[in-house]
């Protein structure tokens, strides 16, 4: 009952109310919401550390940059969520909520065309690389087909990069979660999430070294075309394999050895492709049971999916 008093307490006030609203929405960071709201940065920071601490609000760092989201889990979570739903929908009777609405809308719309300059700038590259594996569809298919019909609350996809996997994961599990490095990838995954609708899925920027998460959080994790950009990859797979709980699923896709040296300089992989037996050693090293092998041969390189399971 306290848990609830409390939630209650620090959601009661006009501003606060409105920043869950907007939270509903999606991640926003405090300089976001200080432009929807119009109010200085201190008075949105308090309100939000407020909640944060009430358990209703989800604080996520970035860098020098701090997103926040309605918080998926705890005392608070759900509380949060019923608060928000009691909320008439913005309309021209609920004016101060329709603003916020609309710039929220014309927000996501800038991040859109910032995106869209960023793929355009990246295009080639993209393109290139699209070339040597063929499309992305049949591998993500690929994926999507070996953890459909399981019970996901929790998917991690590491490396997300654009997002586009958590598009296709968001429908088999309550809450998907993207982490990657780049802040420019991260803002233009958030783009994509938006423009595609996605409302159960986040991004985060981490380690994949270091997991900013606990032990036991995932019920599935995706590193999907990352290995081959790592120094130590069965360092990586063992932090995968931390985060996953009893029963959960890994699943790796990543090339095929091969012997494209030129890809090294041009677009800085440091490994030409894995053979089946290193990444058996290295899910075997992390506790985890080898499972299947899928090959998916490309115009000029082959994509190969290893899955595992966790006992």
């Amino acid at each position: 009952m306290e848990a609830v008093l409390t939630g209650l307490r620090a959601a009661a006030e006009a501003t606060r109310l409105r920043l869950l609203a907007l939270c509903a929405h999606g991640d926003l960071s405090v300089s976001d919401m200080v432009r929807i709201l119009g109010i200085s940065q201190p008075r949105v920071s308090r309100h939000l550390k407020v909640m944060c601490e009430a358990g209703l609000l989800e604080r996520l760092p970035e860098g020098a940059w701090v997103f926040y989201r309605l918080a998926p889990t705890g005392p608070g979570a759900a509380l949060a969520r019923a608060i928000v739903g009691l909320l008439p929908a913005p309309n021209d009777t609920t004016a101060t909520l329709a603003l916020d609405r609309s710039r929220l809308e014309a927000l996501r719309a800038e991040r859109a065309e910032a995106a869209a300059a960023y793929f355009t700038t990246n295009a080639q590259r993209w393109d290139e690389l699209r070339r040597l594996t063929g499309a992305e569809e049949p591998v993500e298919e690929a994926i999507v087909a070996r953890l459909a019909g399981r019970p996901l609350h929790d998917v991690l996809d590491i490396g997300t990069g654009t997002g586009r996997l958590l598009e296709r994961l968001a429908p088999l599990a309550s809450q998907v979660t993207g982490l990657d490095q780049s802040r420019a990838m991260l803002a233009l995954a958030r783009a994509n999430l938006d423009r595609a609708g996605v409302r159960n899925a986040s991004v985060r920027q981490g380690d994949l070294y270091a997991l900013p998460f606990p032990d036991a959080s995932f019920d599935a994790v995706t590193l999907h075309q990352v290995l081959h950009y790592v120094e130590t990859p069965a360092r990586a797979l063992a932090e995968a394999a931390r985060v996953l709980r009893p029963g959960g699923r890994l699943i790796i896709a990543d090339l095929a050895p091969h012997d494209r040296e030129d890809l090294r300089e041009r677009h800085n992989h440091l490994r030409l492709g894995f053979p089946t037996a290193e990444i058996s050693q290295g899910v075997l090293g992390a506790g985890l049971c080898p499972g299947e092998v899928v090959d998916l041969p490309g115009p000029e390189l082959s994509v190969r999916l290893w899955v595992a399971d966790r006992p």
